[in-house]
């Protein structure tokens, strides 16, 4: 009871902020004299900080306390189809130290030795503080290995990602706890602690990269499915199946960065300006129109199901693009769900995410946070069959 406490008040000043004791006990329910030798215990342990004491007010001045930044800290891993991340944050979430590697696409021969060394480079940085290190939280696409033949992969490469348990392979690499999670659920983890999905009752997260793909927070918690892949709004299909069109195309055929990078392959321009800001100068901007326009359709389709399906209040949206070229495909976005019939449902609100291209690391290292620190330690990990009675 006393560590559940523990992690009652942490998780009291992680979301409110800086609190004097008196506060922590109105907020928590404990007693004042049980949230003060909580307090306590937790500066004695490093994990809590005081503040300066706030004067100016009767009586004596409250001394609010924080979250000690050098309390603990967490590796965040994200194997992606591009590009793997490495991050270190601190226990408030800043980030301390990042690294990266680019690929065509990842290579499990090769992947592993990549990360023993970005692992080993991370924990270095913290010196003595690697000591506080609360594990390694993994963010990957549940199938990474799927529409090989639209990246232009291999069978036999791509195939080989189904062989792997990487909770299993890289906890062979360290002695620290390994969790993993679907990568667009470990960014809608990140906007849900870290940003402004802090302030969402229920909204569907939506994340633009090679691929696009999503998370579904519920209640204000994330909700996983049976399988761990709830939010996975790049496989609805585009219009209905059979026809002369036979199998519809899914929303992840329009919606997705690696279609804005191939339009501009098809003209001869450098890909990589979908990413780096020169996705709206000349002679990029031209390419950008179209790819932003059929993006913004397909994802309002996907937009709408959803509501239909969850009766939503927002839906966020990120990507590993620069800000500005969110702002616009947000725009487009509102101007495609004018085109739906909203009649019977309420539209939801379209909101920027603030995290970005760290999003998914991110979220991956804030698994092993909260599994060491929060009241509910899977409160971001459970599926129908572990999480609930049906």
């Amino acid at each position: 009871m006393r560590q559940y406490n523990e992690r009652v008040v942490l998780q009291a000043i992680r979301l409110h902020g800086d609190l004097p004791k008196a506060d922590l006990a109105r907020l928590t329910h404990l007693s004042t004299q049980t949230v003060s030798l909580i307090v306590n215990a937790l500066l004695a342990d490093g994990l809590l900080v005081k503040r300066e004491p706030l004067r100016g007010r009767i009586g004596q001045p409250s001394v609010p306390i924080a979250l000690n930044p050098d309390g603990a800290y967490a590796i965040g891993v994200k194997i992606g189809r591009r590009s793997m991340d490495v991050l270190v944050i601190d226990f408030t979430g800043a980030v301390r130290e990042r690294s990266s590697v680019s690929y065509d696409f990842p290579n499990p021969l090769t992947l592993f030795d990549d990360l023993q060394r970005l692992l080993d480079r991370s924990v270095t940085s913290l010196g003595a503080g690697a000591e506080r290190l609360a594990g390694i939280g993994i963010a990957t696409p549940l199938s990474l290995g799927s529409w090989q033949a639209l990246l232009g992969v291999a069978d036999a490469q791509a195939s080989r990602w189904d062989e792997i348990d990487l909770a299993q392979r890289v906890g062979e690499m360290t002695t620290l706890p390994v969790q993993v999670i679907k990568d667009t659920s470990a960014a809608c983890v990140a906007e849900l602690v870290s940003g402004r999905g802090r302030s969402m009752h229920s909204f569907l997260y939506l994340f633009v990269d090679t691929f696009v793909g999503g998370g579904l927070v519920i209640d204000s918690h994330l909700y996983n499915g049976a399988r761990g892949n709830a939010g996975a709004v790049g496989s609805m299909p585009l219009h209905a199946a059979g026809g002369p069109a036979g199998v519809p195309p899914q929303v992840l055929s329009a919606a997705s960065l690696f279609n804005l990078q191939q339009l501009y392959e098809a003209a001869g321009l450098d890909p990589q300006a979908a990413i780096d800001g020169r996705a709206l100068e000349p002679p990029w901007a031209s390419h950008t129109r179209v790819w932003l326009r059929n993006a913004a359709q397909a994802m309002a389709l996907a937009t709408v199901n959803a509501t239909c399906l969850l009766d939503l209040d927002d839906v966020v949206v990120d990507g590993v693009f620069g800000r500005e070229l969110l702002s616009r495909l947000i725009a487009h976005l509102e101007e495609a769900l004018d085109m739906h019939n909203w009649e019977g449902i309420s539209r939801p609100s379209v909101r920027a995410g603030t995290i970005g291209s760290d999003a998914r690391a991110m979220g991956g290292a804030l698994l092993p946070l909260y599994a060491a620190f929060a009241p509910d330690p899977e409160v971001f990990l459970k599926t129908r069959a572990s999480g609930a009675s049906t």
